[in-house]
């Protein structure tokens, strides 16, 4: 167990224009962490598949913003996007990895991107 595992959110809060999440946990750590990387890497199956050789990569996503957050249990959150994608469970755990490996998920999905000749565009 890291120092980080007991950690819990103190703070969910949507920037006014929609499109960055800051998420503050009890141990002083904050991340903003923008829509477009949150819905790309959405804990949901349409995203993840049922195993990593099925993860999808969700191009078009660049000017994605978030229209609302709504609870799971003491948990999660459910991130509902304006594109109509709500299906993923966001744990407070996925928050603090992302948030901790925010540079190298975002340089994994640029890569993953530029391989498929996808674009953040479209």
């Amino acid at each position: 167990m890291n120092r980080h595992d007991e950690a819990w959110p103190s703070e969910l809060k949507v920037s006014s224009d929609r499109r960055m999440l800051t998420v503050g946990f009890t141990d002083g750590r904050s991340f903003a962490l923008p829509a477009e990387l949150l819905r790309v890497r959405s804990p949901s199956a349409e995203v993840q598949g049922h195993g990593p050789d099925q993860r999808v990569t969700v191009p078009g996503k660049k000017n994605v913003t978030i229209t609302d957050l709504r609870p799971v249990g003491n948990y999660a959150v459910r991130i509902v996007f304006d594109d109509g994608h709500d299906t993923g469970l966001f744990t407070w755990k996925f928050f603090s990895e992302t948030g901790e490996n925010a540079e190298e998920v975002w340089a994994g999905y640029l890569a993953e991107l530029d391989g498929k000749g996808l674009s953040r565009e479209r």
